[in-house]
């Protein structure tokens, strides 16, 4: 029976976008993630990948037209995937979880909690389409208003975690609040997210490249320099900056763009511009977090 999915706001719809380009790459014959749980996910909800103009455009090469948004997500796995064999008694927070299934993916160990967040409509609508195995514990809050929902989170437990194309749908406020509070519950950590300059704040909401999202749902202004979130008083600390433009992934693009790519990546401040940056954090609680 083909599952419905509810009327969503502008800002939950962009989960489609990132579950259309995970489903596309699965469909090439070389995919750069291979998630073909994400391909079947989108077939049973007949969602149409090609409202997102970034990857209905017959003038790009399907190559590049996923290769952003699957690299970065197999970027994330491999950061949540060298915590947890480090850290087996972790906890994972996938914040703007979406339709990911990240956890299955990367193959979590039982002993490992695992939680996906998003608003309640969407938490209801992955409990129907993705499995749901015992250490796994969906979240619906929305997390620019609910302040609550970690109080049931264990605190004494060493956390990854992880936002796939989340930042620009936060305020600053609302997204310095948050962080706060995440790096004054867990002991120590890491915090891994795709970053976004102003200018590609600018793209999504003026060159409409994220289809039908509304452009008032992009709130916040990006920033450039990796460093920035070190300023904002919430205990982070760089650690990695892994810039697309520099992936090996790079090689199995079509000629043009693999130049474009390999001439961008060598100068670090146009790799932030041309392509995606996954940015590392590490915390340790009292070390500069804001109030819980």
């Amino acid at each position: 029976m083909t599952t419905k999915y509810p009327n969503l706001t502008a800002a939950q719809e962009s989960l489609f976008l990132t579950l259309a380009g995970r489903a596309l790459d699965s469909r090439l014959p070389r995919p750069f993630l291979g998630d073909v749980t994400s391909d079947r996910t989108i077939s049973e909800l007949e969602y149409d990948p090609s409202v997102f103009h970034i990857l209905s455009t017959d003038l790009r090469d399907p190559r590049n037209k996923v290769f952003e948004l699957a690299v970065r997500a197999k970027r994330l796995d491999e950061i949540v995937r060298r915590f947890v064999a480090r850290q087996p008694e972790a906890v994972v927070l996938d914040l703007g979880a979406g339709l990911d299934n990240r956890m299955h993916r990367i193959g979590t160990p039982s002993d490992v909690d695992w939680y996906d967040v998003d608003f309640p409509e969407v938490v209801a609508l992955r409990q129907q389409v993705l499995p749901q195995p015992a250490n796994a514990h969906p979240v619906g809050v929305d997390l620019r208003t609910d302040h609550r929902w970690l109080d049931e989170i264990s605190a004494d437990r060493p956390a990854v975690i992880v936002a796939d194309g989340l930042i620009p749908f936060l305020s600053q406020t609302d997204l310095v609040t948050l962080l706060s509070r995440l790096t004054r519950h867990f002991p120590c950590g890491e915090l891994a997210f795709n970053g976004y300059t102003p200018l590609a704040v600018w793209a999504i909401k003026h060159l409409r490249i994220a289809g039908p999202l509304d452009v008032e749902a992009a709130v916040n202004p990006g920033f450039f320099n990796p460093h920035e979130p070190e300023r904002w008083g919430v205990g982070l600390q760089l650690v990695e900056e892994i810039a697309i433009a520099r992936a090996p992934e790079v090689a199995d693009l079509p000629p043009v763009t693999r130049l474009v790519h390999r001439v961008a990546g060598r100068i670090r401040p146009v790799s932030r511009l041309v392509a995606t940056v996954v940015l590392r954090y590490r915390f340790r609680r009292g070390n500069g977090g804001g109030e819980r």
